[in-house]
């Protein structure tokens, strides 16, 4: 019988600029009674790395540009939460406010090229009031210098994980995703194996750092303090891996 495990690992303290994160979550690790052990993968919310790495404005530093207001205006945004929108987008996909809604949305290609609401900018979780995060400035850069530390701290070949949640088109509710992969794959290429009754499959791919994002969701939560999830008992193979290869090309976007 296959058996995985999920721990959310507890009593991570509130992160700052500058502090030295891969200490912080192997202290949190042995405190939990815990270690890691080949095979083991991590999954952490983006915002202690985006915290640790200064990805925090303050809104009262912002001056809105002229489109910022624009939108800000159609929306009932605050004008200097759409400039920061704006600055990490390369582009606008949608914008819209529903009659129900107090602010409108706009769903954004960030520059690292994930399509999402408000280009991942977020007010939740920053810190302090009137500011806000955003997502790390190289989440696979990130995630590889935390699978190198963490590694070499507990002898174990791991994988690493950051994720951010994302709604997801024609289905309500979010769900986190992988924003940043060191060593986990992105994919598990499923073409040219058979089913279960023989027959080959020609286009099952699994998400699977999706797959584990998501599923990190299932212990933490907004309010728990707990961002990083350990994986144990999964079925992968240590490989460069980038979170970039889980976004389709425009190519094959249908609905651009």
């Amino acid at each position: 019988m296959h058996t995985l495990s999920l721990h959310a690992i507890p009593n991570i303290p509130e992160i700052n600029p500058g502090d030295d994160l891969a200490a912080i979550l192997g202290d949190a690790i042995e405190a939990a009674g815990l270690s890691l052990q080949d095979g083991d993968v991590l999954t952490s919310a983006h915002k202690i790395f985006s915290k640790a790495e200064g990805r925090i404005v303050r809104l009262s530093d912002v001056t809105p540009c002229e489109e910022a207001q624009t939108y800000a205006e159609e929306l009932n945004k605050d004008p200097r939460k759409v400039e920061i929108i704006l600055r990490e987008s390369t582009r606008v996909v949608r914008h819209f406010k529903r009659p129900t809604q107090n602010e409108g949305t706009m769903i954004c290609e960030h520059r690292l090229g994930f399509i999402s609401a408000n280009a991942a900018v977020d007010e939740s979780n920053s810190g302090t009031d009137e500011t806000l995060i955003l997502l790390p400035e190289d989440p696979d850069a990130s995630a590889a210098h935390m699978q190198t530390a963490l590694s070499k701290r507990f002898n174990a070949e791991i994988g690493f994980a950051i994720t951010d949640t994302f709604g997801r088109p024609w289905r309500l509710g979010q769900v986190n995703v992988a924003v940043g992969l060191a060593g986990v794959p992105a994919t598990i290429k499923e073409q040219g194996n058979s089913d279960a009754h023989g027959r080959l499959l020609s286009v099952t791919e699994p998400a699977f750092a999706d797959e584990l994002a998501a599923a990190s969701g299932l212990v933490i939560s907004k309010a728990g303090q707990t961002p990083v999830v350990l994986f144990r008992g999964l079925n992968w193979t240590l490989e460069a891996s980038s979170a970039q290869d889980l976004i389709r090309s425009k190519k094959e976007d249908m609905f651009r």
